[in-house]
């Protein structure tokens, strides 16, 4: 049995799960911690950081009761692009199995056009075609003599990643795998019939939005908006007057007041000064923000090209504990079906991590167990099947660098050739001017 550790950074809150990892996981400790460093899903402070880090996984290792080094840790979407590829290769023995379907998805990442200041995080097959056979989940055990791939892959900016692996390290940690947020937040959440059929996962939390489509059993689309509930915090401290405090409790409770209740509460002006403020002006004010929102990840979602394929919404994080929230979102969504998402159940210390905002969490811990997916290409560029997850097929890096250097030799053969050549035209023209001279001399 594994010992896994799970960690979700988020901008609010710094999440810490500990987990035994049989057929099955099951939790043996939780530790979160109040984030600091971090703002709208980006490192402000590496330090102040991990000092988050360090405080929530000592309180999951206090009550496991076990030493964990190696850590799952989330990544925000603020720090990754997406991009796809395809790939296609000939299958010799005309059977298909896990090795080429690793060396069709590492062909089509090799085919893909990556940025300098970029990496590859994860990359995803959505499309599989045997001959002439498309949309295929899964081609293994096929018989066919040419295997092709498309690939979602998703990227993550190098400076971002070493600051990560910085952050932990000072934590006294070290990185097993990066997951994206929303991905993780995804196998939380998702069913199958969701997943096979089309929908927009949208994981809101406090500064964050982090958006991802799905369709046919695997992602297709990512993407990220700065706004999340604090957004909501802000915009009633200002038009209320009152600290942020009050502003976030106000936020959390609205739905114990009735629309024609005046309440009374603190105000900035002066010391224990109060204000009456009417229910129904902070539920516009709430109301307000959470359409804008909303819209903006229409927007987003419309943006991507694959709105009229989806059959629904799925909403997850802190963000949807607002009151209302599925009516908003039903009104502005259309005909789509509107969910709001709790994570699986997980066996073990599991009572306080129902809530919504554990979803990214709860779903780093299932992503160990590589249910989530077919096939990927992980983190550490590594191949994992349903069938190896211990022990992960290596992808092809020797074929793929001795492609490379099979084109720079036939490069460096081809120019060796030019330059005989063009010593030979310089040679043939010197004995046309002799020729031409002795026939003028004659």
């Amino acid at each position: 049995m594994k010992t896994i550790l799970g960690i979700d950074i988020g901008s609010s809150k710094t999440v810490a799960i500990i987990a035994d990892i049989g057929e099955e996981p099951t939790i043996t400790g939780v530790g979160i911690a109040k984030s600091k460093g971090i703002k709208k899903g980006t490192i402000t402070n590496i330090d102040q950081a991990a000092a988050s880090i360090k405080e929530a996984v000592t309180d999951a290792k206090r009550i496991a009761g076990t030493s964990v080094k190696k850590t799952i840790v989330s990544i925000s979407s603020a720090y990754i692009k997406s991009t796809k590829s395809y790939g296609i290769v000939n299958i010799p023995e005309n059977e298909i199995g896990i090795s080429e379907i690793n060396r069709a998805i590492q062909t089509a990442l090799h085919n893909a056009t990556i940025p300098n200041d970029y990496i590859v995080l994860q990359a995803i097959p959505y499309n599989f075609k045997v001959d002439d056979i498309s949309e295929i989940d899964d081609p293994e055990g096929m018989s066919g003599s040419r295997l092709e791939v498309s690939i979602h892959i998703v990227l993550a900016q190098k400076s971002s990643i070493e600051n990560i692996k910085k952050m932990l390290k000072i934590a006294g940690l070290t990185i097993e795998n990066i997951v994206l947020s929303s991905f993780a937040s995804a196998i939380a959440t998702l069913n199958e019939d969701e997943q096979e059929q089309g929908v927009a996962l949208i994981d809101i939390g406090a500064t964050t939005s982090d958006l991802s489509i799905f369709k046919d059993n695997s992602v297709r689309w990512t993407d990220f908006l700065g706004v999340g509930s604090h957004h909501i915090t802000n915009d009633l401290a200002m038009a209320l007057h009152t600290p942020l405090a009050t502003a976030e409790d106000l936020k959390l409770n609205i739905s114990k007041y009735s629309d024609e209740e005046i309440i009374e509460i603190p105000s900035n002006a002066e010391a224990d000064n109060t204000q009456d403020v009417s229910v129904s002006t902070m539920k516009e004010i709430m109301y307000a923000r959470i359409y804008e929102t909303l819209m903006l990840l229409n927007k987003k979602i419309e943006s991507s090209g694959m709105k009229e394929k989806l059959t629904g919404i799925v909403l997850t994080g802190g963000f949807t504990n607002l009151d209302n929230l599925r009516e908003t979102a039903i009104s502005l969504f259309g005909n789509m079906s509107v969910r709001i998402a709790k994570p699986k159940e997980v066996d073990g210390l599991f009572d306080n991590l129902k809530k919504p905002e554990y979803s990214t969490a709860i779903g780093l811990i299932l992503y160990a167990l590589g249910k989530h997916s077919s096939y990927e290409i992980d983190s550490n560029r590594k191949f994992r099947s349903k069938y190896s997850i211990e022990e992960p097929i290596p992808h092809k890096d020797v074929e793929i660098n001795n492609i490379a250097e099979d084109t720079n030799n036939l490069e460096t053969e081809r120019e060796k050739v030019m330059t005989i050549l063009d010593d030979k035209k310089e040679e043939s023209s010197l004995i046309s001017k002799l020729n031409m001279w002795f026939k003028n001399l004659f």
